[in-house]
């Protein structure tokens, strides 16, 4: 069996004693975002992972080897665990079952200091009576190794009984079956099947050896289910990130580390590729630190040294040459840090960033000393790692000149903004707005039709740069990309300052086809990797223009309707064919070309009546993923991906 990390079981009793008690249950269902974050698709997926991270929890304290997690028909979920079964006895403060004060009041659970868990998760102990205050209903099945107890719960927490006995067993365990209110998730109630799988997949490779096994059982003549089981732990979880992405490893293994510091544990395990780009994702007690905190600055700074260290010691680096930078060391770098602590200190109430001090040195003395080590004892990796650390040293530098030569030329622009782009007269960024449009037709009528007061337009040509493909020093020298770049202000990579951004929105509007798609991928992918912070930001959207216009009568008399689906247009068909049969008009919109600017005006830049996609970067780790595969080297991960995803392309032209 692989090498883990473990924490120690813990003997002591686990038991009623042990539900300590905080404050009531009450504000929850009043502000549901203050617990789980939003009540959009983001909340309604942290249901599950609260429950989950219950089971997940159990298996840290070494009492739980198997997890089984289905989405039932009608958006229901169920979470089965083989842990110990919450404890079920009378509470002493609370005169209930313990069970039942886990799941209606609020800091009611094991892992406070009580002696339940040594390690744990899950959102301060909130996550049951969470989960229990947003559902429609709730029902508890729990297992002690004599009896089944049962409790069902409804509207938000309330019960009519109490947990009762409905049978006899030797097995041990927890069940939870819930229905999220859709009276509280009013956007949607319908589980993405990929988002959970990804999470789920995350917690078996960060636990090795847990079993969980993932159901998709809505749909009876097409189920979807995954064993996610990893005796590997996270150096399957770095093999996994390079097989999707479809990137090439530069040495046969992951390298792993691992240590521990009184009661506390960390490893890492990390490896390089030949792609430029770094994938870094961190962990303290399974919850994915999304904005990293002391464990990822302990690992980069020391990662850094060892480099350079290792570099210096072999004269791979020649003494009058400039150190390595941090940027130069993580370049195609994937890794994943793990940290468990007894007491985790999350800054911000979604957990984003681990703020306890004592990580940093923990995971900088492993990486410093036992990564050294793994250098010295594997020359010819550590060759190709420092090799291609010096690649991205030398690419740094041209980057630099080139931006230098940018900057210069832009100096002695007077108009310092390319001359394709139609201005707007507001300065006011949270009025204003570019569109990048493509094609000089489309950018024609986008000009003519639109409100030259905050509206500017700025029309693109042909394909640009493929930034997957090609280090930063390329984009200052593509005459597709750079105009971009000086439109926004902003400049990009380490320059990127945001105070800068001269548009408040910044919509790319290309034709609702292939190459449109292709357009629209290049410029999210550029973003991306260069301008992360507008997306972070909520500074760019995707316009949607109609695919229809449906319509009947001649000039002043004319009705029209324009349908951005197929499902649009045939409503619009049945609402305007007259008595009689007479059908109307049907026009398919092949490009932005074939609209006046008044039709364009009206679909896809009046603010009044326009449709338009935020671009939003909840995980970007899944956004990493996805441009690598779409717009990377390897063929086979991205014909993978569309016979994957294909079926479940609800308009492909959209």
């Amino acid at each position: 069996m692989a090498e883990n990390i473990n924490m120690q079981q813990n003997n002591e009793e686990y038991d009623a004693s042990q539900i300590q008690v905080l404050e009531g249950l009450d504000p929850v269902r009043k502000r549901p975002g203050m617990y789980i974050g939003s009540t959009g698709p983001r909340g309604l997926h942290h249901l599950v992972y609260e429950i989950v991270d219950n089971s997940i929890d159990e298996a840290l304290a070494g009492y739980c080897s198997e997890i089984k997690v289905n989405i039932l028909p009608g958006d229901i979920i169920e979470v089965t665990d083989n842990g110990r079964g919450i404890p079920v006895g009378i509470h002493p403060k609370e005169k209930i079952s313990a069970a039942t004060v886990v799941y209606t009041v609020l800091h009611a659970g094991g892992k406070f200091g009580g002696g339940g868990y040594k390690v744990a998760g899950g959102l301060h102990g909130v996550g049951a009576s969470v989960v229990n205050a947003l559902s429609e209903w709730l029902e508890l099945t729990v297992k002690d190794g004599e009896h089944i107890y049962y409790q069902r719960f409804h509207n938000g927490g309330k019960y009519d009984e109490q947990l009762k006995i409905i049978g006899d067993t030797t097995e041990t365990g927890t069940s939870v079956k819930f229905k999220a209110d859709p009276l509280i998730f009013t956007e949607t109630t319908v589980y993405d099947y990929e988002v959970l799988l990804k999470r789920l997949r995350e917690q078996a490779f960060l636990n090795a050896g847990v079993r969980i096994v993932f159901s998709d059982l809505r749909d009876e003549n097409e189920t979807r289910s995954e064993i996610l089981h990893y005796e590997g732990g996270i150096r399957e979880f770095v093999d996994h990130i390079h097989k999707v992405k479809g990137v090439e490893p530069l040495a046969d293994k992951v390298i792993y580390l691992s240590g521990t510091k009184g009661d506390s544990a960390a490893e890492v395990a990390l490896m390089w590729n030949d792609s430029y780009n770094e994938d870094i994702r961190s962990f303290a007690n399974n919850i994915h630190t999304v904005d990293g905190g002391s464990h990822e600055i302990g690992f980069k700074n020391a990662l850094t040294k060892v480099i350079n260290e290792y570099g210096k010691k072999f004269n791979l680096i020649k003494e009058n040459q400039d150190k390595l930078l941090g940027d130069d060391v993580r370049e195609g770098l994937t890794a994943v840090i793990s940290v468990k602590l007894t007491n985790c200190e999350f800054e911000g109430q979604t957990k984003g960033r681990l703020g306890n001090p004592e990580a940093r040195p923990l995971v900088e003395d492993i990486v410093m000393n036992k990564l050294m080590d793994f250098l010295d004892e594997n020359p010819e990796a550590a060759g190709l790692i420092v090799n291609k650390s010096l690649n991205a040293q030398k690419a740094r530098e041209a980057a630099k000149k080139a931006r230098e030569t940018a900057r210069r030329k832009s100096a002695m622009d007077s108009a310092s903004l390319p001359g394709k782009l139609s201005d707007c007269y507001e300065h006011d960024i949270e009025q204003t707005e570019l569109y990048i449009v493509e094609g000089d037709s489309a950018g024609g009528s986008a000009k003519q039709g639109r409100n030259a007061r905050y509206q500017a337009i700025l029309p693109l040509w042909g394909k640009m740069l493929n930034v997957e493909k090609a280090r930063i020093d390329k984009v200052y020298t593509n005459e597709k990309l750079m105009p971009v770049v000086a439109a926004l202000g902003t400049s990009i990579g380490e320059d990127f300052n945001i105070e800068k951004l001269r548009y408040g929105k910044v919509i790319i509007m290309a034709d609702a086809d292939v190459d449109g798609s292709h357009i629209r991928t290049l410029l999210l992918t550029f973003f991306f990797r260069y301008m992360r912070p507008l997306i972070t930001n909520g500074n760019i959207f995707i316009a949607q223009p109609p695919l229809f216009k449906v319509s009947k009568g001649k000039g002043k008399k004319e009705v029209a309707r324009y349908a951005f689906s197929d499902e649009e247009r045939d409503r619009y068909v049945a609402e305007l064919t007259e008595p009689g049969g007479a059908e109307p008009k049907v026009q398919r919109y092949k490009g932005l070309g074939e609209m006046d600017p008044e039709q364009l005006w009206e679909t896809t830049l009046d603010p009044d009546r326009r449709t338009m996609i935020k671009v939003e970067m909840e995980d970007a780790a899944r956004a990493d993923e996805i441009f690598t595969i779409l717009m990377g080297d390897k063929v086979e991960p991205r014909k993978n991906f569309i016979e994957k995803n294909a079926r479940y392309v609800e308009n492909l032209d959209i």
